[in-house]
């Protein structure tokens, strides 16, 4: 599935030309002073495009810090008149729309908390309808990209023709070093969805923690994404929220110095020939796995069918912790990522149940199809 959208072209934003596209700033806008100088040092760097602050902060349990509210867009106004950089808040509502409106605000985004609901995003767009402003929508905190698609095409259906899109990683059950899992996947099937939509990615809350911002940032880069947003603060340590994801102006100074920019086309045409032979073995691969995957699970119909018969529980918990254990030990032997082996057998294994479970459930005999 491709949508349609019309979309101004990035490069056409801001006279848009140098990649990556960065806006940084403080996870919350706390003072004026924190913001201003924070603000001050960003536009030092010459790299930073947007300064963001959010002044509304939705927490996880009541009690903790939520923003200093519409004071905070006050301070936004004066880093615009004072450093010349563009600002930019979260909102979640429509009164947000309207007050940030209100302050001049050039850059609004809509939160991961916010984009999992559709009345909520419904109700950003209608508050939206005929602004000319550019705004950016983070992905839901669950894996599911059908829902990341509708809430921008929620906020393109009001007229939002500057419009982007921002990876901030996704919740899990299971959780890795980082904060956030971020199904690279995910993102690169919203670009094929949606051809020409920028797309930024937010390594603060990839990662939770900033030892790891430079990795994820590069890795986006990798990717060809078009920017980052980066969380600064003057005082890390003593931020009111997300203390351990941020950096100080200097060390984001570093971290943007540090990254490798590559082609997104190579224009060399043995280059393109030879891409072009490696992928054309690619694809015979793939034809091999996906006849190999049917061969499997006419396997597990059979297997499926025994259990119907003899009415025993699809699920064998101790069968699975064998296949996995062994499949990542060989994995490991070839050079394989055990990232890749859990995700590919846990599919695997999930097909699998859900094809025996529909024998089991509609009576399917796979011996007379």
């Amino acid at each position: 599935m491709v949508l349609k959208m019309e979309l101004t072209p990035f490069e056409n934003w801001l006279d848009q030309n140098e990649r990556p596209f960065i806006i940084s700033g403080p996870c919350s806008a706390e003072s004026e002073d924190q913001v201003m100088e924070t603000a001050r040092q960003l536009a030092r760097l010459k790299k930073v495009r947007v300064f963001r602050a959010g002044v509304w902060k939705p927490r996880t349990r009541p009690g903790t810090f939520e923003g200093v509210g519409t004071p905070g867009l006050q301070w936004l106004r004066r880093v615009k008149a004072e450093t010349g950089l563009m600002t930019a808040t979260e909102v979640a509502n429509e009164k947000h729309v309207y007050e940030a409106l209100k302050y001049g605000v050039d850059v609004l985004w809509i939160g991961a908390r916010t984009s999992v609901n559709p009345f909520a995003v419904q109700e950003i767009a209608d508050a939206l309808s005929g602004v000319d402003i550019i705004v950016f929508v983070k992905n839901p905190v669950n894996p599911d990209i059908d829902l990341w698609t509708g809430a921008i095409e929620r906020i393109a259906r009001a007229g939002i023709k500057k419009l982007g899109a921002i990876h901030r990683g996704f919740s899990a059950f299971e959780k890795t070093v980082y904060r956030n899992q971020p199904n690279w996947q995910i993102p690169i099937e919203l670009r094929r969805r949606i051809p020409g939509l920028p797309i930024l990615c937010d390594p603060s809350h990839i990662s939770g923690a900033r030892k790891y911002i430079f990795e994820i940032s590069q890795k986006a880069m990798d990717l060809n994404f078009d920017g980052l947003a980066i969380e600064s603060h003057i005082n890390p340590n003593k931020a009111l929220s997300d203390s351990a994801q941020q950096v100080t102006p200097e060390a984001l100074e570093e971290i943007l110095n540090r990254l490798v920019l590559r082609k997104p086309n190579p224009a060399d045409p043995r280059l393109i020939d030879e891409l072009g032979e490696l992928r054309q073995q690619i694809d015979i691969f793939d034809d091999h796995l996906i006849e190999l995957l049917e061969r499997r699970m006419q396997i597990c119909d059979k297997i499926g069918l025994l259990k119907k018969r003899n009415n025993i529980t699809v699920l064998q918990s101790v069968r699975w912790d064998e296949i996995i254990s062994k499949a990542i030990v060989k994995g490991q032997e070839k050079g394989l990522s055990n990232e890749l082996i859990d995700s590919v057998f846990k599919a695997i294994h999930q097909e699998s149940i859900n094809r025996q479970i529909r024998i089991i459930n509609n009576g399917l005999d796979v011996d007379k199809k």
